[in-house]
């Protein structure tokens, strides 16, 4: 019965997963406008915390901020629903997508419905950078974290343990340079759930064990060994979001298989056509969720010759194993965390840890403006000058008026459809 007091709440996020689009970047400020601004379930204080704490875990960060919420809000039951709603419908799309692959124009869609996808996504995220900068930059030693952590984190984008290393080099900042006097928060302390990690460890470990049991005894379902395996070790391994996963799946499954090497050596190896996954990494960052949910596309694609039941069943793999160690990672360690709080240090360097996830939003919007088309129409990018509308329109829409995020979304995806 607890549960149906939450029911307003499942609903926001159900309406949040199909209205989130833009990938991680655009869904931290469309949790502030609806979690934050609009339901008040989080503060924006919160918030910032929640993300900055799942930028350091390996795993789907913005899936691991939402679980969070729902955590905060009704315990560990509530955080479990919260995850499953958010990750269905996008795992629901992608693991279709790979039964309709052969009858689907991934580019014309792109180029028509989502073509001011990223712009709209770009708009979130200046307005989440935006409310965090005037929340938490209030000194000379926060401007300083924030604009050194905005430079690094442009320059060195690409590589995603920067992410981690920029967030602990500002908490390090303020450890040294704040006050000593300074007393921690006191917080309630939370009981630390072991479960969660013995799961997690038990699984990485008895996966490992028989995937290659099943490989070199040539199991009949090995495939499906294989693949939890697979999905399992990216999502504990991945940091960085889908930007780093989907690079990792397709040297996994389109160029290792390919190798003279692994030929020799596995000759029933799991592998992907080129052309397939370049059609689900597109469609993935168009449709709203998580980017994680690709791996319910590959899951489905790898099975697609051997029965429908094994193609649903891929599917399922692929989602149960790539979401499952980020959600184990961030129930055992967010009591660690939170626990942290009550010692000086940790207090201090939290106000440094936050001033550098503010550079790492900055640095985030303007390094995705790059491939973003401001005049005329440019082959490869988006299109034409609309696109500084719908990134400013965005901005401001959420500045100034109560539209709820869903709404802001769906405008985005109709002017696609008229222009």
């Amino acid at each position: 019965m607890k549960l149906l007091r939450h029911i307003p709440f499942l609903k926001a996020v159900l309406l949040h997963s199909l209205t989130a689009f833009g990938g991680p970047q655009g869904h931290l400020g469309m949790m502030m406008k609806t979690f934050v601004d609009k339901r008040r379930d989080v503060t924006q204080q919160e918030l910032l915390d929640y993300n900055a704490f799942c930028q350091l875990l390996p795993g789907a960060s913005s899936t691991q901020t939402l679980t969070l919420i729902g955590y905060k809000r009704g315990g560990l039951i509530l955080a479990i629903f919260t995850l499953i709603i958010w990750i269905l419908p996008a795992a629901a799309i992608m693991g279709g997508l790979s039964f309709l692959i052969r009858h689907f124009d991934q580019k014309d869609i792109a180029n028509n419905l989502f073509r001011f996808v990223q712009p709209m996504a770009i708009g979130f995220l200046a307005y989440a950078a935006f409310r965090a900068f005037t929340l938490v930059v209030r000194n000379r030693v926060a401007r300083f974290i924030m604009v050194g952590s905005m430079l690094i984190t442009y320059f060195f984008f690409n590589n995603p343990v920067i992410f981690p290393i920029v967030i602990l080099l500002g908490g390090l900042v303020t450890n040294f340079s704040e006050k000593r006097d300074k007393k921690a928060v006191q917080v309630p302390y939370r009981p630390i759930k072991w479960g969660n990690i013995v799961i997690f460890l038990g699984l990485f470990v008895l996966s490992g064990i028989l995937s290659e049991t099943s490989r070199k005894q040539e199991w009949a379902n090995r495939k499906s060994y294989n693949l939890f395996e697979n999905f399992y070790r990216f999502g504990s391994i991945v940091f960085g979001g889908g930007d780093v996963l989907i690079p990792m799946m397709y040297e996994q499954y389109v160029v290792r298989p390919a190798s003279e090497r692994v030929q020799r050596k596995n000759q029933n190896v799991i592998k992907i056509e080129r052309d397939d996954f370049l059609t689900g990494a597109g469609m993935v960052r168009a449709i709203p969720g998580p980017v994680f949910s690709i791996a319910s596309f590959v899951g489905g694609i790898t099975m697609k010759n051997e029965g429908t039941t094994k193609q649903i069943i891929g599917c399922l793999i692929g989602t149960i194993g790539i979401f499952l160690p980020s959600a184990l990672l961030v129930l055992f360690f967010y009591p660690v965390w939170h626990n942290l709080h009550r010692y000086n240090s940790i207090y201090r360097a939290l106000k440094g840890i936050n001033a550098a996830v503010v550079g790492i939003m900055a640095a985030s919007t303007i390094y995705l403006t790059r491939d973003i088309s401001f005049v005329g129409l440019v082959e490869g990018k988006t299109v034409s000058i609309l696109n500084i509308g719908v990134i400013s329109g965005t901005f401001l829409l959420l500045l100034f008026t109560r539209i709820p995020a869903p709404i802001i979304a769906l405008i985005c995806l109709l002017l696609g459809l008229i222009f």
